[in-house]
């Protein structure tokens, strides 16, 4: 039989043939799609209505309901600057050295050798923006700022928005610092977003653009509109005044987000509009920790199953759900083929396109490296997932007291770090991770152990050790945290 695009058939029938191919395979033809970062901080795995809340949140619900809901999502990292540094780099991350949230002054940070999803789009043509805690360097120092890590635009926080969510004076723009200014958090993060995106529209360029709208919401200090507030006091008479402040937090965020869907639709940039929305690692709190063992900075799940949601029209069938589990590392390679750009070839890349998941092609992804995270601060310190299976380990300093901002001490600790006490859990049915497999299930249990230790070496030793001056952390209270 002979092809379709036989050369006996006329020229213009060949050329009819070859669009109809073009058109029909997802994989053919790179695209140059918007992409949209949505990250809540230190929200919940179940915090949202589509993943069993009572929090009224429709808008990101509405993400899931027109797109692809990932029952199976984790952050790059159980902690906050790890979390953020995995997403836009691709690579777990220990391997960058970004091993705990960044404390002010410390001399911790993404280095400008590292290569993160805004700096490859930008070489694409992308207009780049960033909105919302930034946590991954000291801005407004000689660390790298958001400009020498590929976003053209920035209006940005070190950490948390201080005070409080509530008219917030800690804002830089573009390296100036803003001053005092009125309002809520996530609502001052997408105003600037939109009046970004506004001036992209009204330049008439076509360049697609890359955003990262990171909310400070629910991060403490919270701060929350008082008639939500009143809202859900009333609604649930049972919720403590702290609980209804949170839950407020959590429906001013969605409001924000609609108001930025709006606009997207407005200006007929949503059906070609990737939108990432998750959370950068556990909840605090122990009341949005439903059904998981652990909560932020634990590697236990609640330290790093989120929930997670994209929405693409143009390529994700709405309503459609994904139980593979997925992280945040997975997010550059993604992106890298959805673009035809090429991922970076002089390092190790942690993360596995998810395309084949968007596009329901399940039995075509395989995954190039096990989900990995570390955090030397806790015991339980690492684990790492195979399928079902997630095997959980300790660190031989496990016991050492640690202050809670890394220090001089810690480094040499972190690289000579060997993983004893392995547990092995059965996620399938045991999310909370109560039954140990390690005894019943030994050749799982060697498997996975074999693979954990190697991959941990690999990652710590060419995490980069930090010259963190001996007085750093000195008067920081010493203590064995617990791992729950």
């Amino acid at each position: 039989m002979e092809s379709p695009l036989s050369h006996s058939m006329p020229l213009f029938s060949r050329c009819l043939c070859l669009w109809l191919v073009l058109a029909v395979s997802p994989l053919v033809a790179a695209e140059k799609p918007n992409f949209l970062v949505i990250l809540l901080d230190d929200a919940g795995w179940t915090d949202v209505g589509c993943f069993g809340s009572r929090i009224e949140t429709p808008n990101i619900d509405r993400l899931a309901t027109e797109g692809m809901r990932f029952t199976d999502c984790h952050s790059a990292a159980p902690n906050c600057s790890p979390s953020r540094a995995g997403l836009l780099t691709g690579r777990t991350p220990s391997r960058l050295g970004i091993y705990s949230y960044l404390p002010t002054d410390h001399v911790m940070h993404l280095r400008d050798e590292e290569i993160t999803i805004a700096e490859l789009l930008k070489q694409e043509g992308y207009a780049t923006g960033h909105f919302g805690k930034w946590h991954i360097s000291k801005l407004l120092t000689d660390q790298p700022q958001p400009s020498d890590q590929g976003f053209d635009y920035s209006f940005a926080t070190d950490n948390n928005a201080a005070p409080s969510h509530h008219n917030p004076g800690n804002f830089v723009r573009n390296g100036e610092r803003v001053g005092e200014l009125e309002g809520y958090s996530c609502q001052l993060v997408v105003d600037e977003s939109l009046t970004w995106l506004e001036k992209l529209q009204e330049s008439e360029s076509e360049a697609p653009f890359f955003a990262c709208v990171w909310f400070h919401e629910p991060h403490t200090p919270i701060a929350s509109p008082p008639e939500l507030v009143a809202k859900y006091q009333k609604l649930f008479p049972d919720l403590s005044k702290k609980e209804a402040t949170y839950h407020a937090n959590i429906e001013n965020v969605d409001l924000a987000v609609g108001r930025l869907l709006a606009k997207l639709e407005e200006w007929n940039l949503a059906e070609d509009t990737m939108i990432f929305l998750t959370s950068d690692n556990g909840p605090l709190n122990n009341f949005s920790r439903v059904g998981l063992r652990g909560k932020k900075s634990n590697v236990w799940e609640g330290g790093h199953r989120v929930f997670g949601m994209m929405r693409w029209p143009k390529r994700i069938q709405a309503g459609s759900e994904c139980d593979v589990a997925i992280s945040g590392v997975d997010f550059l390679p993604t992106v890298c083929e959805i673009t035809g750009m090429e991922r970076p070839s002089d390092r190790k890349v942690d993360g596995t396109s998810i395309l084949p998941l968007l596009e329901g092609r399940d039995a075509d992804f395989e995954r190039g490296n096990p989900l990995y995270w570390f955090f030397y601060r806790l015991n339980p310190s690492l684990a790492m997932r195979d399928g079902d299976w997630a095997l959980v380990a300790s660190t031989t300093d496990g016991q050492r007291p640690k202050a809670h901002p890394l220090t001089r001490e810690d480094m040499p600790k972190i690289r000579d770090s060997e993983l004893i006490d392995f547990q092995l859990y059965n996620l399938n049915d045991d999310l909370e991770q109560q039954k140990d497999h390690a005894k019943s299930n030994p050749e799982v249990l060697d498997r996975l152990r074999q693979k954990a230790i190697a991959m941990h070496r690999d990652v710590i030793a060419e995490g980069h050790y930090w010259d963190i001056p001996e007085s750093y952390g000195a008067t920081s209270k010493r203590k064995v945290w617990n791992s729950e």
